[in-house]
């Protein structure tokens, strides 16, 4: 029983949720309003339980003198700031209004850390284009030519090139630019997410019908 019983519920909530968004009509509406304030309560608890393991690796780590322990304790103190700040110094539920102290910290603190971590990214995703741009085959001479047109084509250099190069009117750098991202992206973007919504719906008749039985645990 301790694998039926979450593989029975599992099939349950599954097939409510299946067939209410098709039936939307009591017992099954009240059914999937009900596994969703379930869904939202556990994930209250999972946040915690999160939370918690967190804590629990930061301080082994601080223990156990591991070389990453500067950051374990940088986590640690952040983590209780933050908490503290929400909880004791910002008005309980209202602290997400400006002028409380875990608005100041989000603003002044989370935001600029934020923004920080995305801009590196940049250099990743730059040294990856070079990469992946390189013209070793027609494929990847079509990618490169498509990248290179669409960066230039988003700045006002296009415009003075195009001029350049007496391009005719519909023929400039911007133009192309746009029809590479309103039709060739669009369409690339679209079979991505059907595949990915056939690659979801199959994951979950496996785990509604029992097949997929990782999430269990154990062998």
């Amino acid at each position: 029983m301790k694998r039926e019983i979450p593989l029975i519920l599992t099939a349950v909530v599954g097939l409510t949720f299946v067939v209410q968004f098709f039936v939307p009509h009591y017992p099954l509406g009240f059914m999937a309003d009900m596994f969703s304030d379930w869904f939202s309560i556990i994930a209250a608890c999972a946040i915690w339980l999160g939370a918690l393991n967190l804590l629990k690796i930061s301080l082994n780590k601080i223990y156990k003198k591991d070389k990453d322990r500067f950051y374990a304790v940088v986590t640690i103190i952040s983590f209780l700031l933050i908490v503290i700040a929400g909880f004791f110094f910002s008005g309980g539920r209202r602290f997400q209004e400006p002028g409380t102290s875990f608005d100041w910290l989000y603003i002044n603190v989370y935001s600029p850390l934020s923004a920080t971590m995305f801009a590196m990214l940049a250099f990743y995703v730059a040294s990856a284009s070079y990469r992946a741009f390189r013209a070793r085959n027609a494929q990847a001479t079509i990618l490169l030519l498509a990248a290179f047109v669409v960066m230039i084509g988003r700045t006002p250099f296009s415009d003075w090139l195009s001029g350049v190069f007496f391009l005719p009117e519909g023929w400039q750098i911007s133009n192309l630019s746009n029809i590479i991202m309103n039709f060739f992206n669009v369409a690339g973007q679209r079979a991505i997410m059907i595949g990915i919504s056939l690659g979801l719906i199959s994951t979950a008749l496996r785990v509604i019908l029992g097949i997929e039985r990782t999430y269990l645990g154990g062998d």
